[in-house]
């Protein structure tokens, strides 16, 4: 009898418990929350909206409908210019970043004296990815009077234009990225002290050398970081902006002239807001295109410890 009575009450009291506790973790993620819909949320939304409307920032957006979106294809003539350079951008840059960034990976692996002090100082330059500092600084080093050149010199080189040829341009500004390969080495090397070592004792026992053990055995075991990597800097590379704006405003012949370039333009330059929001969001359905295609192309190359793929 006493049981029954004591049991609504206990159910009672946890049941209150619970609330207490779900108040408390509703709480604890409120910051976060105000931060996704104020900072992120609600600009994404503003900007989907403004990309409709003819916005000039000092006066009040007008709704036109498509009209943004059309003139990319029909009236911008730097539109398809700064789409074929982000391409080559993402082209060059991504892929060399992520082989230097596998090539460190795989030499830290190795278990040699001071290791952590070397890991540590390849990383550094990481911590300054997007930094007006580095681009400025990327400026001298490549200018025609830089440091390179007079590198060169020593070696009765001839000097070279870096930054004034077209042709070569793009892929100087692009190595900046390449410098700051160490996240993606980070991860890399993560990677590599998952592999198991049976894996490669079997290998030798075969006969694999080093190379066909890399090929045979770390790349396969390594495809779920590549993949990770190859989106995340891709993503990244798609936005870049500062090294092409500090070093060059684009130039020479708009030859360093990325899609976020003329975003930035249009906004803040030109004050056509509603038109650099249309911008953005194209750049925006390209990341996604992007990352779906990448996905799904994954289950042809990349290998999971399980055997899936």
């Amino acid at each position: 009898m006493s049981s029954q009575i004591r049991g609504p009450s206990f159910s009672i009291k946890r049941l209150s418990k619970s609330r207490n506790n779900q108040l408390v973790g509703y709480l604890y993620i409120l910051p976060w929350l105000l931060g996704f819909l104020i900072l992120e949320l609600y600009p994404l939304g503003a900007s989907l909206y403004y990309s409709f409307t003819d916005y000039a920032l000092l006066s009040d957006p007008r709704f036109v409908g498509l009209k943004n979106y059309l003139s990319m294809f029909t009236k911008d003539i730097n539109f398809e210019n700064s789409v074929v350079v982000t391409l080559k951008w993402v082209i060059v840059a991504v892929p060399l970043k992520l082989i230097t960034a596998l090539l460190v990976a795989l030499l830290l692996n190795q278990k040699l004296k001071h290791m952590n002090f070397f890991r540590t100082v390849y990383y550094l330059p990481s911590i300054f990815a997007g930094s007006v500092a580095v681009a400025i600084l990327w400026r001298f080093l490549f200018m025609r009077e830089g440091l390179i050149n007079q590198i060169l010199d020593v070696f009765k080189i001839p000097a070279i234009d870096w930054l004034g040829d077209p042709k070569l341009a793009l892929f100087t500004l692009s190595l900046i990225n390449v410098w700051q390969f160490g996240t993606s080495m980070v991860l890399f090397l993560a990677g590599l002290k998952q592999v198991p070592g049976e894996l490669y004792e079997a290998g030798r026992i075969d006969g694999a050398n080093k190379f066909q053990q890399f090929w045979s055995i770390t790349l396969p075991m390594l495809t779920p970081i590549v993949l990770f990597n190859l989106i995340m800097q891709t993503i990244n590379a798609f936005q870049d902006f500062t090294a092409p704006f500090v070093i060059t405003k684009g130039g020479p012949i708009k030859s360093t002239y990325l899609f976020s370039m003329l975003i930035y333009d249009n906004g803040f330059k030109f004050f056509h807001m509603g038109y650099a929001a249309a911008l953005s969001w194209l750049m925006f359905l390209a990341i996604i295109i992007f990352t779906v295609v990448v996905f799904w192309s994954s289950r042809y190359w990349v290998h999971y410890e399980d055997g899936a793929k």
